[in-house]
């Protein structure tokens, strides 16, 4: 029957003989490993690749009974049942390498038939999986890791899909917030957010797509007991094969304590910062009072109407000099809310160097700002950026105790970013101080506290932004704030 086809057969050559050189070609050719094992239950033949998966060799098992050789997972079971006519296929189980290392294999048993159809033998044919099992097992263990990870931890974990609906969320959602993670899956995350923290949201999602790198966002909730909480979340994306965007992960922290203490140094810093400036408010406040004073006097012994209008003019200018000094001296000195909304960067800083002017005036300082355009808007919380200008002017103008020149320099980089620079012709700071600075308590001041610049290090992370100085000994100091801004 053979000669019928031309891979048994050729016109140059003689045909392969039945069956003992087409079963060679075939365990030749074969990718598993194969075995013939007699009705006496002894190995008949043994492949080449047999031989490799197992470390025997073909002269070590031919004759022998295979039940010294393979331990295999009711194998001797399966062989009786295969004898009788029946085809078994892929039963995973586990084996010996002749060194005794274990081995992951898959095994299939067929009939091996005469030209009668009557069983002779039986076919055995092994492939190794130990590769594929190892990685399975690894993988079970590294989900089994991660799944005790997230059902302990009191982090609370969020993936969501490029829709922004929720596919899971960690069981400590329900611990803190007391919802139930059932009702939350399929949830948009926009669904609890009021307007302007979803907008603030966009923003952020915006910036994960412009940057590729994740974002930390603050953002508040209820908690089981219905009190306010301030929760830390860091969002970062996940890529699929074409490189796009396909999941995101967010890992939520309860950091409500954390921000009640920075709220306290702030307010330590704000207080520090209102006391050593009350002097120079005060002297600026004085001026317009002296006018006031000497004016509304000359306004009881004039009749005059022209004189009175003009009196009463400067009586009118003054009043909103000392109007403005009290207001940005109050904004300071508020509480400060920490919710973010869209700030104009040009207006924090004039409102800044606004409120210096009296102790920059006292110092014989000038401070000038350059700004490439009036329209750079940012996401913050502007008393908090101004709390933190007011640091790095106020530290400007005493670096210069003779007088001499402060320059704000602002420019806009790509992806969205600006640079703040506050540059002084002050005395510098010598290298072996630098590196402490940003310590908390730690200062080079006689009525210094040590926390301005710590504050200010922290404001500017939490506005996603970063701060260098640079400084000099007896050249000057120089400030670079990088921050993120939306149009």
């Amino acid at each position: 029957m053979s000669k019928n086809f031309p891979i048994f057969h050729n016109h140059e050559g003689p045909a392969l003989s039945y069956p003992d050189e087409l079963i060679d070609l075939f365990y030749k050719t074969a990718t598993g490993g194969f075995v013939i094992i007699g009705m006496d239950d002894c190995f008949i033949r043994v492949s080449e690749k047999y031989t490799r998966i197992f470390g025997y060799s073909e002269s070590e098992m031919i004759g022998k009974r295979f039940t010294e050789f393979l331990e295999c997972d009711r194998m001797a079971e399966y062989v009786g049942e295969t004898k009788l006519g029946k085809e078994i296929s892929n039963r995973a189980s586990q084996g010996y390498h002749k060194d005794g290392k274990i081995l992951d294999i898959d095994v299939s048993y067929s009939p091996f038939r005469n030209a009668n159809k009557e069983v002779i033998g039986v076919i055995v044919i092994f492939r190794d999986i130990t590769g594929r099992k190892e990685m399975e097992r690894e993988l079970k263990k590294t989900r089994g890791l991660y799944q005790l990870i997230t059902e302990n931890t009191s982090d609370m974990i969020l993936v969501y899909g490029r829709d922004k609906r929720i596919i899971y969320a960690s069981p400590s959602h329900e611990v803190i917030s007391g919802q139930a993670i059932d009702g939350m899956i399929g949830q948009h995350i926009f669904d609890t957010l009021n307007q302007e923290e979803r907008d603030y949201f966009e923003i952020i999602f915006q910036r994960i797509q412009d940057t590729g790198e994740p974002q930390i966002i603050q953002s508040k909730m209820k908690d089981a007991e219905g009190e306010t909480i301030y929760i830390e979340s860091n969002i970062s994306p996940i890529y699929n094969e074409s490189n796009r965007i396909e999941f995101y992960v967010s890992v939520g922290r309860n950091v409500t304590d954390r921000i009640k203490n920075d709220d306290a140094l702030r307010n330590l810093d704000r207080l520090s910062i209102i006391g050593q400036l009350a002097a120079s408010v005060a002297h600026e406040i004085r001026n317009p009072l002296t006018s006031l004073k000497g004016f509304s006097k000359l306004l009881q012994h004039i009749d005059e109407k022209d004189k009175q209008t003009e009196y009463l003019s400067i009586i009118s200018h003054e009043l909103e000099r000392i109007d403005g000094i009290v207001n940005e001296f109050m904004s300071l000195a508020k509480p400060q809310a920490v919710d973010y909304d869209q700030y104009n960067l040009k207006t924090i800083l004039e409102s800044t160097i606004n409120f210096l002017h009296p102790q920059a005036v006292m110092n014989n300082v000038q401070i000038y700002l350059n700004i490439p355009r009036d329209t750079i808007e940012l996401l913050c919380n502007s008393n908090q950026l101004k709390q933190v200008f007011v640091n790095f002017l106020k530290n400007a103008i005493e670096a210069m105790p003779d007088g001499g020149e402060v320059h704000i320099l602002v420019e806009t980089l790509e992806n969205k970013r600006v640079t703040i620079q506050f540059k002084d012709e002050g005395i510098g700071i010598s290298s072996d101080v630098l590196h402490y600075l940003g310590t908390p308590f730690y200062t080079t001041k006689d009525k210094g506290i040590g926390l301005g610049l710590t504050v200010s290090n922290k404001i500017i992370q939490e506005h996603n932004g970063s701060m260098k100085i640079d400084s000099k000994y007896g050249i000057g100091t120089t400030i670079t704030i990088e921050l993120g801004y939306s149009c």
